[in-house]
């Protein structure tokens, strides 16, 4: 297994495709697309446009659907939710599709959505993740950082570190070994130094600052939490992602 890390989805290759990519992005789409399936949600949908989004989602009864819509952080008017896991409980998402467009995640799906197997990760649901690759062994893997419109995003590089610190233990193999750039040395990196204080570091990340000024706290709070859900979400077919058992 080879793995590769990327910052931001403009620093994917764009001649090539890895076995597996996986998409990043803890603040907070990944998170709630977690959230969602593990609270029953029947499946997640990504639309980078909005009117798109609105005009797909017609098609469903209204019970059966969710619209989410986040921009700049803030809930977009007009929406059921923005982009807060803590809003997704069963008694609100249970048996419904989300159909939902964020300002980052949706553009590194894209980005990759041809890969062989494309999954989400955050640091809620890392060790489903890190199973799923020791399981299956993929030849090349991509974890791909959603970023902030197109920059380096701390909580999404500590991530990769923590899916790439995790596999470095299952596998036995080394850090340069698994490493196939530079950028998984530096990911690990910055995980180990922050492991024991996640929250923190969301609290130091550019992001997490932005959702503190929009009154954020408890998102920050779950965002931070390691394992707590058994849940991989899988691309099953161009834009939409169910739980994969």
């Amino acid at each position: 297994m080879k793995l590769f890390v990327y910052h931001t989805p403009e620093l994917t290759p764009t001649d090539v495709l890895p076995e597996c990519a996986i998409v990043v992005d803890v603040l907070r789409a990944t998170t709630t697309m977690a959230k969602v399936l593990a609270s029953g949600g029947e499946a997640v949908q990504v639309f980078s446009d909005l009117d798109l989004l609105k005009q797909t989602s017609e098609s469903w009864a209204a019970e059966k659907r969710l619209r989410a819509g986040e921009r700049g952080g803030a809930k977009v008017p007009g929406f059921d939710l923005g982009n807060s896991p803590l809003d997704c409980i069963p008694e609100k998402v249970e048996g419904r599709r989300l159909f939902i467009s964020t300002t980052n995640g949706t553009r590194a799906l894209q980005r990759v959505q041809k890969a062989k197997v494309l999954i989400t990760a955050a640091f809620v649901n890392r060790s489903t993740v890190v199973q799923y690759l020791m399981d299956k062994q993929p030849e090349t893997v991509w974890i791909v950082g959603s970023g902030w419109e197109g920059s380096f995003s701390l909580e999404d590089t500590a991530c990769a570190g923590a899916i790439a610190h995790s596999l470095v233990q299952s596998t036995g193999l080394s850090a340069d070994e698994l490493a196939g750039n530079d950028e998984v040395i530096s990911a690990i990196a910055l995980y180990a130094q922050w492991q024991d204080n996640l929250l923190g570091l969301l609290h130091h990340a550019t992001h997490g600052k932005r959702l503190l000024g929009l009154d954020g706290h408890q998102d920050l709070d779950y965002c931070s939490q390691t394992d707590i859900l058994d849940i991989l979400p899988m691309q099953q077919e161009p834009g939409i992602l169910k739980s994969h058992h």
